[in-house]
């Protein structure tokens, strides 16, 4: 029995190796056929995975475009509030600018002087007037001259509490003693009703007047501080029929734009002025 026990135990071992082998065969025979359906069943893999993938990219696409959305829409309002610095830099530097220029004209006054803003226009198409903010409280009155950087502005000529209505130079209503720069020749410059033109009065053909002259305050009278700039000469023309020439002042204060001005409280004593 023992010889028998022991004859089963090798014929199994036997039959075990040849299991093994055959296992081991058919496993080597298997791995290229394996490889292959691999090969096969892999565009299977990545449709069934498709899905999941292009969702993935879908939602990153979705997150990274909306990122830039929100990322623009910062961007355009910082573009917008750095537009509305810029701008208010612009006015401010230019408000600057005009204010210096109105102190150098008023540095160049021997005269008491008030800067005055203007705060309305005369809605009126018969007249060329404007409201200050400065009135009876400030001590201004009637018939005080007013100037900006510039040149000649007009006058005041009625005063409330708390603001003022000027008449500017070139309202029909208005006239100045002026004088031409270059050689003194005196006249008067009156309104035309027109926003950029004044006439001189009565000036003779034989007049020494010829264009670009500058025309200045003569201070006669004794409202209008002397040597201040009142306008260019345009043109001057001369009538065979006429004693006298046309000739058009084109102004230099800047009456459609000037924001600040100074208002003229007193008038040094000056020779040849008028009582």
């Amino acid at each position: 029995m023992r010889e028998t026990g022991a004859g089963y135990l090798f014929s199994g071992l036997a039959l075990l190796s040849v299991v093994l082998l055959v296992l081991e065969l058919s496993t080597r025979l298997l791995t290229p056929m394996r490889e292959n359906l691999a090969t096969l069943v892999s565009p299977i893999y990545m449709l069934a995975e498709a899905p999941y993938s292009i969702a993935g990219v879908v939602d990153t696409f979705t997150s990274s475009h909306e990122d830039l959305r929100a990322q623009n829409a910062r961007l355009q309002r910082r573009v917008l509030e750095l537009a509305q610095i810029s701008q208010q830099y612009v006015a401010l530097r230019a408000e600057n600018d005009r204010m210096r220029e109105l102190l150098g004209s008023q540095s160049r006054l021997p005269y008491d002087v008030l800067v005055a803003e203007l705060v309305g226009i005369v809605p009126d198409a018969d007249t060329h007037q404007v409201m200050l903010d400065k009135g009876r409280d400030a001590g201004l009155e009637p018939g005080l001259a007013v100037v900006d950087a510039h040149g000649l502005f007009g006058q005041i000529v009625e005063v409330g509490a708390f603001t003022s209505r000027v008449l500017l130079i070139t309202d029909a209503n208005h006239a100045v003693p002026v004088r031409v720069n270059r050689n003194g020749v005196r006249s008067i410059a009156g309104g035309t009703g027109e926003r950029a033109q004044l006439l001189l009065e009565d000036v003779p053909i034989s007049a020494d007047i010829v264009d670009g002259d500058v025309l200045e305050t003569s201070g006669l009278g004794g409202r209008f501080p002397p040597g201040y700039p009142v306008g260019v000469v345009q043109s001057m023309l001369v009538s065979p029929t006429s004693t006298f020439a046309e000739v058009t002042i084109r102004p230099i204060a800047q009456l459609d734009r000037s924001r600040h001005v100074l208002v003229i409280f007193q008038i040094e004593s000056t020779s040849g002025a008028g009582p």
